[in-house]
This record gives C-alpha cells, sequence and structure tokens, in this order.
C-alpha cells in the first residue's frame, strides 16, 4: 500500500449536515476500495477560486492523507467525478 494525499474542492454552499455527509462518503469511498484513512479535515473554509469551476466562484478545501493500493486511485477518481458536490479533486502520492 502507498500513501496518498488528496484536495478536494466542494461546493461552498453546502449546509453543516451536507458538509459533514459529504465528508463521511469520501472516507467510505477510500476504505471501501482497501483503504485507510490516515487523517481527514476541512484545509479552508469559502476560498475565492482563480476562475469558476462549474459556475461556482468559491470552494471549500477538504484535505485527506490515506492508504490505498495503487489500482484503488481510478476507482476512487471515478466514484468522486460522479459526486455532484465535488467540484474538483487531486490525488498525488506521498514518499
Amino acid at each position: 500500500m502507498k500513501k496518498y494525499e488528496a484536495m478536494f474542492i466542494l461546493k461552498p454552499d453546502l449546509g453543516e449536515e451536507a458538509k459533514k455527509t459529504l465528508c463521511n462518503q469520501i472516507s467510505e469511498q477510500i476504505t471501501k476500495n482497501n483503504g485507510s484513512i490516515i487523517q481527514a479535515d476541512v484545509w479552508a473554509e469559502k476560498r475565492k477560486l482563480f476562475f469558476p469551476i462549474k459556475r461556482c466562484l468559491e470552494g471549500l478545501y477538504y484535505l485527506a492523507n490515506f492508504n490505498a493500493p495503487p489500482e484503488a486511485i481510478s476507482k476512487l477518481k471515478q466514484a468522486y467525478k460522479i459526486n455532484e458536490d465535488i467540484l474538483r479533486v487531486l490525488i498525488t502520492v506521498r514518499e
């Protein structure tokens, strides 16, 4: 298993309950694909974006550090792309 870091940009207009549910869904996808969460938390609340993404001018940043097998990353990206509340996701390998 490799260590990964994922940065998510979420829709800024989510309510508190919807935000918690979405963060749980993000973590569940990782564990569902044989991964384990090291740390996951909101990195920044409502930061202005450099350019609009899906008609949003601001975004909520969520950072997750996790361990997962390399073949799980493509499945995770595909699952996150389907979710409309996730504007962007970047998954990188940590050394």
